[in-house]
């Protein structure tokens, strides 16, 4: 969250104590759906260092994914431990959550989104969720760069 301090405006996380018990090379593979909806928010960002580490499991299931430096830049550099979603049909409700986007890209979610990125970063992110939407399925990854960050935990 964005705050106002004594040195300016910055941002502030909240500690979140995870689960020790999960495995995340495990989680990673796993198909669950926290991770799958992660993937889908990775690819319309454009996060270029999801790693094993940013997930943060926590009792009861829930998945945090955390640490969003490197994300909406306006040239593709997705890359992520996530792949395991690659090239599959995107579900009716993923394509819902696209159309939100995409419409609110061009409401208050765009001003907002303007106010803290540039004007290409912003279109870059229009064109993400219509290439997504055009195609039905998650992305594949590209022979451009490598795919995971390094390390990926």
């Amino acid at each position: 969250m964005l705050r106002d301090g004594p040195a300016g405006t910055g941002m502030v996380q909240l500690w979140i104590d995870v689960d020790e018990q999960v495995d995340l090379v495990e989680l990673v593979r796993s198909d669950h759906p926290a991770l799958r909806r992660m993937a889908l928010f990775d690819a319309v960002v454009n996060n270029a260092d999801r790693k094993g580490g940013h997930l943060l499991p926590v009792p009861g299931g829930h998945v945090h994914g955390v640490d969003h430096g490197v994300c909406f830049h306006e040239e593709p550099k997705l890359r992520t431990v996530l792949w395991g979603w690659r090239g599959t049909a995107l579900r009716p409700a993923e394509v819902e959550v696209l159309e939100r986007l995409r419409e609110g890209l061009r409401g208050d979610l765009g001003a907002t989104l303007h106010d803290l990125l540039t004007t290409r970063e912003v279109s870059a992110t229009a064109r993400r969720i219509r290439r997504l939407l055009e195609a039905g399925c998650f992305p594949e990854p590209s022979d451009d760069w490598p795919a995971v960050p390094w390390p990926p935990f």
